[in-house]
């Protein structure tokens, strides 16, 4: 039992001002002020530090990144210790029984058909992989596909549904790439708006029924796009939301990555065009990828060789 309190320890203390103190971006004096004004005006404590001027939005996203990264690896590893612990298999908590909502929208009765299996990944950016298919900590995805099954079942959202089916018939049949440019090019066309502004919250996951709504920000993109290339009958194995750190804004950032015959594509709401991954190493450095199977936590290469992409 010491090693889930060790990794409970440090998801709870993995505090955004402790974090900040730690990384010498700001000393325990200024935390101090900055957390009784936080109290008094009931505010973020991200706001407030920016507000007194304590530090710049570079380091505040940076830092941000690195709490929502340790989080969720704190978290994963805490409910897989804990199961083993008590000698119950992580099966009962994995990607398998999680419902495959996207097949509800499918346009294709033939989803994997029409498409041949991957057995090997290209390491994304040239990083290293580690695989898990406990998906149940990273509780925004999964309850932005319990959200879309609610959503999918109400006759108020029906012409949304069919407005969005009625845009992306049309690439049936197409290449992968052909497709994924198709649809990229058609998400990115929805308004940009942050989630503190669409929501009142710093980080919420959109269903694509309130992104064709509502707009959203980075991660509500990749989810529209990675929904609809599922509805054109893309199986789940060739597509994966990338959680990555920008290396050129300094701050978190999500993109599709699609697995395609003739390499990895990048789709990224900061580009109207896609992207091969193996042109954008010096711009994104990933930090978790994730789909219904399974999530991959990435990390540096051991080596300093950079694995081909393409």
């Amino acid at each position: 039992m010491g090693v889930i309190t060790t990794f409970k320890t440090l998801f709870k203390r993995n505090r955004l001002g402790e974090l900040m103190v730690q990384k010498g971006l700001i000393n325990p004096d200024e935390l101090k002020l900055a957390l009784r004004q936080q109290k008094q005006e009931g505010k973020p404590l991200g706001t407030v530090l920016l507000q007194l001027n304590m530090l710049s939005k570079t380091d505040l996203y940076g830092t941000l990144a690195q709490q929502w990264s340790i989080r969720c690896l704190a978290a994963s590893a805490t409910l897989v210790i804990g199961l083993s612990s008590f000698g119950l298999t992580a099966k009962n908590a994995r990607a398998g029984n999680m419902k495959d909502v996207p097949a509800q929208l499918s346009l294709t009765s033939q989803a994997n058909t029409a498409f041949t299996s991957i057995s090997t990944y290209p390491a994304l950016y040239g990083t290293n992989e580690k695989r898990s298919r406990n998906i149940k900590p990273f509780t925004k995805w999964t309850s932005m596909f319990a959200r879309l099954d609610i959503a999918i079942q109400q006759s108020s959202n029906e012409p949304v549904i069919q407005n969005w089916k009625n845009e992306i018939a049309g690439y049936q049949g197409m290449p992968l790439d052909e497709m994924a440019e198709r649809v990229n090019s058609y998400i990115n066309k929805t308004s940009y708006i942050t989630d503190s502004r669409n929501w009142g919250q710093t980080d919420y996951w959109a269903t694509p029924v309130e992104f064709f709504k509502r707009g959203g920000d980075c991660e509500d993109y990749a989810i529209a796009k990675y929904m609809s290339l599922r509805a054109l009958g893309v199986p789940e194995e060739r597509l994966r939301i990338a959680i990555v750190q920008d290396l050129q804004k300094n701050i978190p950032h999500a993109v599709l990555i699609v697995y395609t015959d003739k390499g990895t594509m990048v789709l990224d709401n900061q580009t109207q065009k896609p992207l091969w991954a193996g042109s954008m190493v010096n711009r994104y450095k990933p930090i978790f990828s994730i789909n219904q199977q399974a999530w991959w936590l990435h990390s540096k290469p051991e080596s300093t060789v950079v694995a081909s992409i393409n």
